[in-house]
């Protein structure tokens, strides 16, 4: 990696926590920023105009609506506000609707379990749920990608893996974009094509995806798609987005709803339950104020940037970590570029032991089960890289060498 942008460079300044902290877990929560200092400044003068900071509320609500659905090249009557992507999976699951002969949702073992368990409790109706084997697929973690010399086509297999169980029973399609375990890139479009062939819309989560790469919704294909602000669009929890196609046209109306879901939320009428064309159809109660607020000091952050530069700038970022932890010794799982996210995954035998020493030495990671998750922004940057694989052989120098480990995912 030659050196970093000006571009970077300038946007790692408005993360003051940086000049402190490593911060290499953007995939489970994005670094605090002095946009978001602000922001909920703002929103604390804002509650002294007592029931007048309604309007401003509602104001940042509506304003986080449109700017995700224009991330994601979306119309925003398209985009519906919810607090986290469990209950858009929810609300997508509970309007589908049985039709006749479709009891089959279609998930994959790469899946979110938040998301797969939403699927799972739709048994009781007799729903059957099933999963392609996409996390199955073997990988040599001392190679960069897919099997021992890393040309394997797992992206090609997983399409397989989904065509085998798409078929005339499937009610829903359910694919990651990116997943939240080895940060591996779906094939979206092509799974979605089978899918709608055999007439079943698609759902996408794009949680691990939104804010550091290029998502446009025309380009894969799907019915639905979910993304909340707390990782790669550098918001707080509490606030997720739910793009729907064509929310007037699904085969029933939400079960779960509120005030927010109706024609006209000040009607105040308790004996009329009316549905919008609009997605704002899947909203509930009041959202979470200080997300929202949040949430649009993450878009004033991400929107000027050209996110294939990102992009570009974290697989760099993830080519240049790789090298230096295998040049240690250390076992890494990272897929090939065109089916890359923004993280790669370091097997450790106790990941969670790892990320404390991890974080007592200035360095924050995720572990997620066998790994601990490594992960970039556009803010980090090489120095970023050296002091995470200096802190990891310090990690090794105290507790031994895992090395030699063949890891299949």
């Amino acid at each position: 990696m030659s050196g970093t942008s000006s571009a970077a460079a300038a946007f790692r300044r408005r993360f003051p926590m940086l000049e402190r902290t490593v911060h290499l877990s953007s995939c489970s929560l994005g670094a605090r920023s002095t946009d978001l200092d602000h922001a909920l400044g703002r929103m604390a003068a804002d509650m002294t105009l007592g029931a007048g900071a309604w309007e401003r509320f509602s104001r940042q609500v509506d304003r986080a609506r449109a700017r995700f659905a224009r991330l994601i090249g979306a119309d925003a009557e398209r985009v519906a506000v919810v607090p986290n992507a469990s209950v858009g999976a929810y609300q997508v699951a509970s309007t589908l609707g049985r039709r006749r002969g479709r009891h089959r949702i279609v998930s994959s073992t790469a899946e979110f379990p938040s998301i797969s368990h939403v699927w799972l409790a739709q048994g009781r109706d007799g729903t059957e749920v099933v999963h392609a084997p996409c996390a199955g697929k073997p990988v040599d973690a001392t190679a960069d990608g897919y099997g021992d010399d890393g040309a394997g086509d797992w992206a090609g297999d997983c399409v397989a893996d989904y065509a085998a169980l798409i078929d005339e029973r499937t009610r829903l399609v359910s694919v990651p974009l990116v997943t939240y375990a080895e940060g591996r890139v779906m094939p979206v479009a092509e799974i979605a094509a089978i899918a709608h062939a055999a007439g079943a819309p698609v759902f996408v989560d794009a949680y691990q995806a939104v804010g550091v790469r290029p998502v446009r919704v025309d380009e894969l294909g799907c019915d639905f798609l979910v993304a909340g602000t707390m990782k790669y669009l550098l918001g707080l929890p509490g606030l997720a987005f739910l793009y729907v196609r064509a929310p007037g046209s699904l085969g029933l109306d939400p079960v779960l709803t509120g005030w927010f879901g109706r024609v006209d939320p000040f009607a105040f009428d308790v004996g009329l339950l009316d549905f919008p064309a609009a997605a704002t159809r899947f909203e509930t109660g009041t959202p979470a104020v200080p997300a929202a607020y949040a949430a649009n000091a993450g878009f004033d952050l991400v929107e000027p940037l050209d996110l294939a530069e990102v992009r570009d700038h974290v697989l760099a970022l993830t080519d240049l970590a790789a090298g230096g932890l295998r040049e240690r010794g250390e076992q890494v799982v990272l897929p090939p570029r065109r089916t890359r996210g923004a993280h790669l995954c370091l097997f450790d035998p106790e990941p969670e032991s790892l990320a404390r020493f991890l974080a007592e030495h200035g360095v924050s990671v995720s572990p997620r089960g066998r790994y601990v998750r490594i992960s970039c922004h556009f803010y980090n940057d090489a120095g970023d890289v050296a002091a995470l694989c200096a802190a990891v052989s310090a990690y090794r120098s105290k507790h031994g060498s895992c090395g030699g480990v063949r890891v299949h995912s």
